[in-house]
């Protein structure tokens, strides 16, 4: 579905072909089946699936921008009901977080450059400080977000801002949706997690290939608030956990492997704090963005009509 409706038409000929294609699609399925969970902290925590995607149709010739942004899915805030395992509405939605654009580190470059090879936003990080001055992106925790990513051709113009809104598409694919958590809440997402991160292979305790397509769930320790038993085990064996060190290690596992990534570095892409103007949709409000109202371009992720939003 085209961002602009009946604006397609008027799109600028270097973006109007451009398609997208989400990486790693498979797995975002999973974690959306289970209904994904995104850690956000006040230093500010890396995304895993990590958001990547895999571009074809720019101008091999001109410049192009790539940034992301969220959106909420929704006007409510949400509580997780540990006896069903189910999210539960809570309320209104809190006062929305300042709007913010995550521009892509290698931002301006070339269409050839953009199609060669997958573009990651692997830097990206999610906080829910409001006064974070990092450029992180800024959400509020227990509400249900969407990831928008946008194609934009730097136009040589000199009158280009005139035409601004034929210079930019704008794709969503619904299966990358999450709740925004300061803790997770489902445990089922901590095992997906452990088990699917490749860089969290230190903290499983089966082989994930072992599990993965299957009913039977990885052995990892992943107990939800004021629990110290494993949640899974291998058949017939009997866990005692004589001190609070592995506790220790299995809370901070994925806090290591999101916060620093592979290489336990950060490196920060330019972000900018951008003013959303009224009659811009890539700028427009972002207050409330329901799932009937999507408008956005067609991106290449298999069936994602056929992907039902389940309220629980």
């Amino acid at each position: 579905m085209d961002d602009g409706g009946s604006l397609l038409s008027t799109k600028a000929p270097q973006v109007s072909g451009v398609r997208v294609q989400l990486e790693m699609h498979a797995l975002w399925q999973q974690f959306d089946q289970l209904g994904t969970e995104m850690i956000v902290t006040k230093a500010g925590r890396r995304m895993f699936p990590t958001f990547q995607v895999q571009i074809s149709g720019m101008d091999p010739t001109a410049e192009y921008v790539l940034l992301m942004d969220f959106i909420p899915v929704d006007d409510k805030r949400y509580r997780y009901a540990f006896h069903s395992s189910s999210w539960l509405v809570a309320g209104r939605a809190d006062v929305a977080a300042p709007s913010r654009m995550h521009f892509h580190p290698d931002s301006p470059a070339r269409g050839a450059q953009w199609m060669k090879q997958t573009v990651s936003f692997d830097t990206l990080k999610l906080t829910n400080n409001l006064l974070d001055d990092n450029g992180h992106m800024i959400l509020n925790s227990m509400h249900r977000y969407q990831p928008r990513f946008h194609v934009v051709y730097v136009d040589p113009a000199p009158n280009s801002h005139l035409n601004a809104y034929r210079n930019f598409s704008s794709f969503s694919f619904p299966e990358t949706r999450f709740m925004a958590v300061t803790a997770y809440q489902n445990h089922r997402i901590t095992q997906l997690k452990i088990a699917s991160n490749p860089f969290a292979k230190g903290f499983r305790t089966t082989d994930p290939q072992d599990w993965v397509g299957n009913s039977r769930p990885p052995s990892v320790w992943c107990p939800p608030e004021g629990r110290t038993d494993p949640l899974t085990a291998k058949p017939g064996e009997q866990r005692s956990w004589g001190s609070k060190t592995l506790i220790r290690q299995e809370e901070t596992a994925l806090f290591l492997v999101e916060q620093n990534g592979p290489f336990h570095h950060c490196k920060e892409s330019a972000e900018l704090t951008m003013e959303r103007r009224d009659g811009d949709n890539l700028s427009a409000p972002a207050s409330f963005f329901p799932l009937t109202s999507y408008s956005d371009c067609a991106g290449s992720s298999e069936a994602r009509d056929n992907l039902p939003y389940r309220e629980k």
